[in-house]
C-alpha cells in the first residue's frame, strides 16, 4: 500500500517506522530541514522536505496514486487542509489527526463530510477510550476498538427475581441501542436468537451503547446496586477531557487535580458536575489531603511523563485501588510493560502507540479480522463491506445470513450503532458478526 504521512513528530513518525515495517510504501513529508536529516538516517521511508498544506507539493509526491493519506501534524487545520487537497487530488483514503473536540461535533456541521475527509482520528480519544474500559466496566469482550468507545459489550447474569426469566427474546423489549449476542449456560455458549429462552443463572453477552447498557442491569438483576466510584485524573489535558466525556454518569465521581489556576476556572465552568482543584498532585501532602487512598481509580494523564510516573508510585502507595497512566514520549514505549508490573500499574497507554495500532487496523487489507474467540470455538468477526459485495445497497433484513451467526454491530463512516433491520449497507461499512466456525465462510461470502 502506498501511504503518505504529513508531519513527522512523535505520531508521525511512530506512523511512518510501523507502517514500512509492515511493508507498506510509505512517503514522509516534514517541514524542518534538520529534522528531515535525521530522519533519512533512522526512518526506511521517503523523507520529503516540504508543506503538506501546498497542493503543489502533494502532486509532486504523486498524492493521486497514494491509497492512504494522513496527515499527522499538531495542527488541526493544517490537517484538515491537507486531507481535503490530498482528497480533491485524487488521494483514496484520507485520515486528519485533530485534538479541537470543535472538529468532531456535528450538530451544526459535519466537518468530516464537508472537507472530503474519510477519517478523523483523535489520539487522546483513543487513550481515552483505553482507560475508560476499566472504569466503566471491567471484564469486557475486547472489540470496543471497532466502534471508537460507541460500542461497548458487556456480561450479565440473568438473577433470580428477573422479569426476562422464561421469555423468548423475540417477546423482550429492550432498547434498539442494545443486542444479545450470546447466551452462556453451564457449559454451554449459543449464538442468541429470536426464540432463545432466558433462564435463571445465565450469563449474555450484550452489545451496544455504554450507558444503554448499564441502564439494563437492572432488567437482569433486579438486586443488583449502582456503586459509586470515586475518579481522580491528574492533569486537565486532552485526554482527561476526553475520559470526563466518557465517564458523564452520575455514578462516575471525579475530581481534576490540575496545576494551572485559569485552566482549572475553564474545567469548572465547562464541566459543573464535576470537582476541580488546583494543585500539585507530585506533592505527598496534597495527595494525603486530597484523599487518594480512597479513591477507585487515580489516572495520572499530563503532559509531563516523569510527573505522571512519580504520581502513580505515590498514588498506589497511598492506597487508591486502580491507577492508569499515559504516557507522551517514545523513549518510554518499550518500558511500559515493566512500569505496569513493577509499579503495580493497571493499565498503560501512549499516544503514539494506540494512534499506530489504530492506524494499523484501519489500514489492513484483510476483509475479516477476528476481534475475539468464545468458548464454544464460535468468532467474533470484524468484516469490510468490499466494493464489490452483494450486501451493498441492501437492508439488513434483505441480507441471507446463514443461521447460526449474529450482527452485533454495523459502522458506518461517521457512525456506529447496532444494527436494525433497516439500516442499509453501503461499500466500506465494517460490520461485527458473531459466527460459528463452519458457517464463517457463508458469513464472508455473503458480505464480503
Amino acid at each position: 500500500m502506498k501511504i503518505i504521512i504529513v508531519g513527522a513528530g512523535e505520531v508521525g513518525s511512530n506512523l511512518s517506522t510501523v507502517l514500512a515495517a509492515s511493508g507498506h510504501d510509505v512517503t514522509l513529508i516534514e517541514r524542518s530541514e534538520g529534522h528531515c536529516e535525521r530522519l533519512e538516517e533512522e526512518q526506511n521511508a521517503r523523507i520529503v522536505t516540504g508543506n503538506g498544506g501546498s497542493a503543489r507539493q502533494l502532486v509532486e509526491v504523486g498524492v493521486a496514486k497514494c491509497d492512504a493519506f494522513l496527515a499527522m501534524t499538531s495542527d488541526d487545520r493544517t490537517n484538515i487542509i491537507s486531507c481535503s487537497l490530498a482528497k480533491g487530488l485524487g488521494a483514496k483514503n484520507t485520515i486528519a489527526r485533530i485534538h479541537d473536540e470543535t472538529y468532531s461535533d456535528t450538530s451544526i456541521l459535519n466537518y468530516q463530510l464537508h472537507f472530503g475527509i474519510d477519517l478523523l482520528v483523535n489520539p487522546e480519544a483513543i487513550c481515552a477510550v483505553e482507560l475508560a474500559k476499566e472504569i466503566r466496566s471491567a471484564g469486557r469482550v475486547e472489540v470496543e476498538h471497532f466502534a471508537r468507545g460507541q460500542i461497548e459489550v458487556q456480561r450479565q447474569r440473568v438473577a433470580r427475581g428477573s422479569r426476562l426469566i422464561g421469555k423468548k427474546l423475540k417477546d423482550i423489549k429492550l432498547d434498539p441501542q442494545v443486542r444479545i449476542g450470546y447466551i452462556h449456560r453451564g457449559d454451554q455458549t449459543e449464538i442468541a436468537n429470536a426464540d432463545s429462552v432466558l433462564q435463571q443463572d445465565d450469563i449474555v453477552t450484550l452489545f451496544g451503547h455504554p450507558e444503554v447498557l448499564f441502564a439494563l442491569r437492572e432488567k437482569f438483576d433486579p438486586k443488583q446496586k449502582v456503586e459509586l466510584s470515586r475518579v481522580v485524573l491528574f492533569g486537565g489535558s486532552e485526554t482527561a477531557i476526553n475520559l470526563i466525556h466518557l465517564l458523564k454518569n452520575p455514578r462516575f465521581k471525579i475530581r481534576v487535580i490540575e496545576k494551572d489556576q485559569a485552566h482549572c476556572r475553564r474545567l469548572a465552568e465547562r464541566f459543573p458536575h464535576i470537582t476541580v482543584i488546583n494543585g500539585d498532585a507530585t506533592s505527598i501532602r496534597l495527595m494525603e489531603e486530597e484523599q487518594i487512598d480512597c479513591a477507585d481509580y487515580f489516572v495520572a494523564c499530563t503532559k509531563d511523563d516523569e510527573e505522571n510516573i512519580l504520581t502513580c508510585i505515590q498514588a498506589s502507595k497511598l492506597g487508591a485501588k486502580h491507577v492508569q497512566l499515559l504516557i507522551n514520549k517514545g523513549d518510554y514505549d518499550d518500558l511500559l510493560g515493566m512500569l505496569q508490573t513493577r509499579l503495580d500499574i493497571e493499565v498503560a497507554v501512549s499516544p503514539r502507540r494506540a494512534t499506530a495500532d489504530f492506524m494499523l487496523r484501519n489500514l489492513s487489507n484483510e476483509s475479516v479480522s477476528r476481534l475475539a474467540e468464545m468458548p464454544d470455538g464460535s468468532q467474533v468477526l470484524e468484516v469490510r463491506i468490499s466494493h464489490s459485495s452483494s450486501a451493498i445497497g441492501r437492508t439488513i433484513k434483505d441480507i441471507h445470513l446463514p443461521s447460526g451467526c449474529l450482527l452485533v454491530a454495523l459502522l458506518h463512516k461517521f457512525k456506529a450503532k447496532v444494527p436494525a433491520a433497516d439500516d442499509t449497507i453501503l461499500a466500506g461499512d465494517r460490520v461485527v458478526v458473531i459466527v460459528t466456525g463452519e458457517k464463517e465462510k457463508e458469513v464472508t461470502k455473503a458480505l464480503v
